[in-house]
């Protein structure tokens, strides 16, 4: 059944398995915090859909092995997808009440048959994860303001939110920077802002990506140098490589069906901005749709391992992009 986040404060414990799918990621954390929190005598244990589908014995065993000396678990699956539908399929047959099972997928489209399940079957329960609006955004971060007693003008928490992709995430991440700064200074300016969280605009994150993506090597390792990112940064960077990597593929299955690259950017929907088509065109016509699988694959894997471990994950990254964007003379960009 569908239900919205909101509906979660009354989380019934008749319902226990549990598909949240979007973009939010802070949202989703927080809510599957919340389930952790509120059942403190269960045992939590964590996969990754890649290591349920490599050895799906020992998942089954953590599922189904439960004893009367055993604690109740909850089993958080990450990056779950339409691979795991006969997995829960046979689960919900079982009718296993003793544990909390909690998908945490990305986008699911409408065709999803994983979604679909969730969305159709009265056990199970299904919460989409939107971007928070600017008006959560800036509630949350007058909120924590208030709470340290640190003045921040309105303009200013603007211009935070705006570097937050719609993931109250990240904008806590960003929030506990200036928390640490802010000790003894309790007037937080636009430099502040700006030197805290390393990044300047989002645009340069998005410029990092189009330029390697071109193989512009010069200007990929000026925008590295100037910007300063940090560990904290990965992620976010990851999502905004990932996204653009999304777009071209789709743009450079439909330029190898019409070979028109002219039609193939004029009909694109959402539509290119007017200053982006030209740097678009060089990177359909350097990359072959399954050359952009790879590289999605790639960051994928990357991304997991950040996730485990942040320790020196700027390097990973930072390395990742110079190794693609070096591999061959890049074109005037």
């Amino acid at each position: 059944m569908i239900k919205k986040s909101f509906e979660l404060k009354n989380f019934n414990q008749n319902f226990n398995i549990l598909l949240f799918y979007g973009k939010n990621e802070g949202a989703k954390k927080e809510e599957i915090f919340k389930i952790i929190s509120s059942n403190k005598s269960k045992t939590v244990t964590n996969y990754d859909e890649k290591q349920i589908l490599e050895n799906s014995e020992n998942f089954y065993q953590n599922i189904f092995s439960g004893s009367l000396f055993d604690n109740e678990k909850i089993i958080i699956i990450n990056r779950a997808t339409d691979k795991l539908l006969h997995f829960i399929d046979e689960i919900v047959k079982k009718n296993v009440t003793d544990i909390i099972l909690i998908l945490n997928s990305e986008i699911l489209e409408k065709k999803s048959k994983l979604r679909s399940l969730f969305e159709k079957e009265k056990k199970l329960v299904c919460v989409a994860f939107y971007p928070d609006n600017p008006e959560t955004l800036s509630r949350i971060t007058q909120k924590f303001l208030r709470e340290i007693k640190v003045t921040v003008s309105q303009s200013n928490i603007n211009l935070l939110i705006n570097r937050c992709n719609g993931d109250r995430g990240i904008l806590r991440n960003e929030l506990k920077k200036i928390k640490y700064f802010a000790s003894g200074n309790r007037k937080i300016t636009t430099e502040n802002i700006l030197k805290l969280t390393n990044l300047i605009e989002n645009f340069s994150i998005s410029e990092l990506i189009d330029y390697c993506l071109v193989k512009n090597k010069k200007k990929t390792i000026n925008i590295l140098n100037e910007n300063n990112f940090s560990d904290e940064d990965c992620i976010l960077i990851i999502r905004v490589f990932l996204n653009k990597l999304k777009r071209i593929l789709k743009l450079a299955q439909e330029y190898e069906n019409n070979n028109n690259l002219d039609k193939t950017l004029s009909t694109a929907k959402p539509p290119i901005f007017w200053k982006d088509k030209d740097i678009t065109k060089v990177q359909i016509k350097k990359w072959k749709p399954n050359q952009i699988n790879s590289l999605i694959f790639e960051l994928s894997e990357i991304e997991l391992q950040i996730k485990r471990s942040y320790v020196n994950s700027i390097n990973i990254i930072s390395n990742f992009i110079l190794e693609k964007a070096t591999s061959e003379v890049s074109n005037n960009f």
